[in-house]
């Protein structure tokens, strides 16, 4: 009989007592095990930890993987970024030849395509990461200069930034909440297996637009699935 080792993971302790995430992630892994799991199955253990994924150090993880070696049953994720944001981790895993790891969101995934999956996502985290440094280093120029040219301006700034910030707030709360109500569309398709531009264009079809009213792409669909997923 097939078996599974379940392991979820939440970033902050937060997320961990309010269950944000974790419903997302259940929701991913009960679709796996209904549509694309071998039958008959069973689940040898669940386990979840409130922590980083940049923390390799995680003892619930290490409990789960010390049962599936025990027990030859498959780890399954959600999601691979839930396992690990590291690569380096993702791969050294994979080699390990006692642990077989399925991902629910890529259930027809091999190996070799969850590390390439890994590798590309971590290069984009290291492109963001340095992009956001390059854009603060400029504004402190930027800032340092318009204060030596006037002293009153660290003061009116300071008023705006509160003003940015709580705009960007109410920005990212409705943004949240649109890609909430697309997901329940997008999250059964995305399971079944159907490409972003197939959804894409199921989207459009169905007549559901985008925050702009637009229509839907590839990349707008990956954006409503990372953030539906936070």
């Amino acid at each position: 009989m097939k078996q599974y080792v379940i392991y979820k993971r939440v970033s902050t302790e937060d997320q961990g007592k309010s269950g944000h995430g974790l419903d997302a992630q259940q929701r991913d892994i009960d679709i796996f095990l209904e549509q694309f799991s071998d039958v008959p199955f069973e689940v040898a253990g669940e386990f979840q930890d409130v922590q980083s994924g940049a923390d390799s150090d995680r003892p619930e993880l290490a409990k789960a993987l010390d049962l599936v070696r025990k027990t030859g049953a498959e780890l399954l994720v959600a999601k691979l970024d839930r396992l690990s944001r590291k690569v380096a981790f993702v791969a050294t895993l994979m080699d390990d030849k006692k642990v077989k790891l399925r991902v629910a969101q890529m259930p027809q995934a091999d190996k070799f395509q969850l590390h390439i999956y890994a590798a590309l996502a971590e290069q984009e985290r290291e492109f963001i990461s340095a992009r956001t440094k390059a854009a603060l280093a400029a504004a402190k120029v930027t800032h340092a200069a318009k204060r030596k040219e006037d002293p009153t301006y660290s003061k009116r700034i300071g008023g705006l930034r509160d003003k940015t910030m709580k705009r960007n707030v109410a920005i990212q709360q409705k943004a949240d909440a649109e890609a909430a109500k697309v997901m329940k569309v997008v999250g059964p398709l995305r399971a079944a297996g159907q490409t972003l531009s197939a959804i894409a264009e199921t989207l459009d079809s169905m007549g559901v637009a985008t925050s702009r009213g637009g229509t839907w792409t590839a990349t707008q669909v990956s954006r409503v699935i990372e953030r539906g997923q936070k």
